[in-house]
């Protein structure tokens, strides 16, 4: 008789725990989230072709702007006042490539690693309002322990973000950010690498259609020769992210969002691994 109480009371308990744990799985993952996507304009601080044009965009883009050149400082000011997220551009050492393509203060694999450090900080502190950082081209650096550990330590030491920008299958960004508790994030779409709005627009679609699998999204686009071009396919596009029901928003917005969905996807796997094994 008694084992039959035991019985009882041992089932009632696994009971209410099962209500808990599903009440809380309820509330606290099953709420509708919504999608939301970055846009990164690189290559500020030199006055480049579509920069005026970036500035009449109205939704809350992230400026990516290079360090040490004429414009660097009052882009800054101008991007923070417009209501948009600024990161440095830092450039990086590629695979191939002209050396003036890379403009001042390039962190090359030649460096030592206090050099780096000491560079990275001069080019954080020289452009205001700086909440995180991405690569200017990189594919060797990038891909190099020694220098993305440095770059990533300050990057925690200044609390940024980072953006792997992803010139290379190689890069060693992004696990190695994870490893060291950096708030870090990928690139999804380069919007131009062709100057044609058609085919820019093309891409923002994709970045449409990622954000819509994903969850999240980040795509980059740039001021130069093909910045004008640029900032009409995104100004195009404004309505069809609306529609889509995803919302633009800056990259610092995108990295939690991503955490979260991360988190979700985990926990889901997880609590249907745990219902499997009691069915």
């Amino acid at each position: 008789m008694k084992k039959q109480y035991l019985g009882l009371f041992l089932l009632c308990i696994c009971m209410i725990i099962s209500t808990q744990n599903q009440a809380y799985a309820t509330i606290k993952y099953n709420q509708p989230i919504k999608k939301e996507t970055a846009i990164i304009i690189d290559d500020l601080g030199n006055g480049q072709g579509g920069t005026d044009q970036l500035f009449s965009v109205s939704a809350p883009l992230t400026v990516a702007i290079m360090p040490f050149l004429k414009t660097s400082r009052t882009d800054a000011i101008r991007a923070h006042q417009a209501g948009f997220e600024v990161i440095l551009h830092v450039p990086m050492e590629p695979m191939r490539g002209k050396r003036n393509w890379l403009g001042p203060g390039a962190i090359t694999t030649n460096l030592t690693t206090q050099q780096i450090k000491q560079l990275l900080r001069k080019e954080i502190e020289s452009i205001p309002y700086v909440k995180g950082m991405n690569n200017h081209m990189g594919s060797k650096a990038t891909s190099d322990y020694r220098v993305m550990k440095a770059i990533l330590e300050v990057a925690k030491e200044k609390h940024l973000y980072v953006v792997d920008s992803v010139t290379t299958p190689q890069s060693i960004t992004i696990p190695l950010a994870k490893k060291m508790g950096v708030p870090c994030v990928a690139r999804s779409v380069f919007i131009d690498n062709e100057n044609r709005v058609s085919y820019m627009k093309r891409q923002l679609q994709q970045l449409i259609n990622h954000t819509a699998t994903q969850g999240w999204g980040v795509g980059i686009g740039h001021v130069g020769h093909q910045g004008v071009h640029t900032m009409t396919a995104i100004r195009a596009m404004l309505p069809v992210f609306k529609k889509a029901n995803i919302s633009l928003v800056p990259v610092s917005k995108v990295i939690k969002t991503a955490t979260h969905f991360k988190q979700q996807k985990i926990y889901h796997e997880t609590f249907a691994a745990c219902d499997h094994t009691q069915s």
